[in-house]
């Protein structure tokens, strides 16, 4: 006889609309007859192998929606990334709670896991159904369009340097803003949808998808700020020389690193209080600024994009549609479909995990500093409605009286 439980846990770094998804896996289950218990994990895979578990068969509709258009991760998150002892862990504690379905939203390091689960399950004879609901602002996974969290992501770094162009233009000098993005330069790409009028910044975008060079970047400074008397600079956290060292680990003495061995790139501003010194140092600028936009980029209240909100809680739903109408796991994928719409699919889970998708050579210009107007198309619709604006005064310039010489 079956349990009727299904499980549901949040995994990495926490999204604007993560909880779209939750809400879309809890709300659909009610709508199943064959489902009597919606578990969540508390802090992800964690929570899993600590049997800390929330009912949230309780939970009031109204109250989901509500944590549904809060940011952040409302089961709590985790950065465990499990081994195949961890996983085994895991597949115990699902099978003495007779779990039938385990939805795991995350990015690689979640579909890889809920992989490892489903295969210890299929070993064991054990009925488990797993599902991998996507989720990054990195915008890193292989086969997908986009991924839900990224438009959101991608909609503050845009608005945000926007602004700092406004800033900049005001009191003139160099900018530059060191935006998330390991091996992905998508969320630093788009930077260039804050851009209006041909000479607003960013002036220079650097990828992790080209080799960075400190001394051609320091040319590319300098010829933008002699063009324009200033200079706006979007840079990724994973920029790297030819060898594949991170540029942070050239500049800095002292570096910090994560769990997995992996230089710290986030939560400092190292790399930005570096670069701006390069450009002090070497180009002689006075007036030169960087900030790190670090965590501010995940999780921002009031600058969410609808399209991400609607698409993050349709593949929490499709997640449960697959789990209870279709015959095996897999990862739930978001297909564009039109100028604007998409599809879902679901595809198997050793085709997305584990791997890593980054910028299309055809989003990168030549020079490797800016993006193409193919970039700007794709990213453009899924930054949703009511993006801001910014204009300018004519310079209806009067003419001089003392000094006309």
């Amino acid at each position: 006889m079956s349990s009727g439980k299904i499980l549901v846990a949040q995994g990495g770094g926490p999204t604007a609309v993560i909880n779209q998804s939750l809400a879309g896996v809890v709300l659909e289950a009610r709508r199943h007859q064959g489902i009597r218990r919606v578990y969540g994990a508390r802090h992800g895979v964690r929570g899993i192998v600590n049997e800390d578990f929330v009912d949230l068969t309780q939970e009031t509709s109204h109250n989901l929606e509500l944590v549904a258009n809060t940011p952040a991760a409302a089961l709590g998150s985790t950065r465990d990334k499990p081994d195949l002892a961890y996983c085994r862990e895991m597949f115990k504690v699902l099978k003495a709670h007779q779990i039938e379905h385990f939805f795991n939203i995350g990015g690689n390091d979640s579909s890889d896991t809920i992989r490892i689960v489903a295969e210890e399950a299929a070993k064991a004879g054990y009925p488990l159904r797993c599902i991998h609901i996507p989720k990054t602002i990195d915008n890193d996974l292989v086969l997908n369009d986009h991924t839900p969290g990224f438009p959101s992501a991608a909609r503050f770094v845009a608005q945000a340097f926007a602004g700092a162009n406004l800033d900049n233009a005001a009191l003139p000098g160099v900018y530059v803003g060191v935006v998330m993005g390991r091996h992905a330069g998508f969320l630093t790409a788009a930077s260039a949808l804050g851009k209006k009028f041909p000479d607003d910044g960013p002036h220079l975008i650097y990828v992790p998808e080209r080799v960075f060079d400190v001394d051609r970047f320091l040319a590319d400074v300098k010829a933008m700020y002699d063009r324009h008397g200033r200079c706006v600079i979007a840079v990724s956290e994973g920029i790297h020389d030819a060898a594949g060292q991170p540029i942070l680990a050239r500049l800095a003495k002292d570096l910090e690193r994560d769990a997995h061995g992996n230089v710290q790139l986030s939560g400092s501003g190292a790399l930005a209080d570096l670069l701006c010194e390069e450009v002090k140092a070497k180009l002689k600028i006075k007036r030169v600024r960087g900030d790190t936009f670090g965590y501010l980029q995940r999780s921002f209240v009031g600058c969410v994009s609808d399209v991400d909100q609607r698409e993050a809680r349709e593949v929490g739903e499709k997640a449960v549609q697959y789990a209870m109408w279709g015959e095996r796991s897999g990862s739930v994928a978001i297909k564009r479909t039109g100028f604007y719409s998409v599809d879902y699919e679901l595809l198997p889970l050793e085709a997305v995990a584990g791997k890593t998708r980054t910028m299309e050579d055809a989003f990168i210009t030549a020079s490797g500093t800016d993006v193409t107007d193919a970039f700007r198309l794709y990213l453009r619709p899924l930054l949703g409605s009511g993006m801001p604006d910014a204009f300018r005064l004519r310079p209806n310039l009067v003419p001089k009286v003392l000094n006309q010489g």
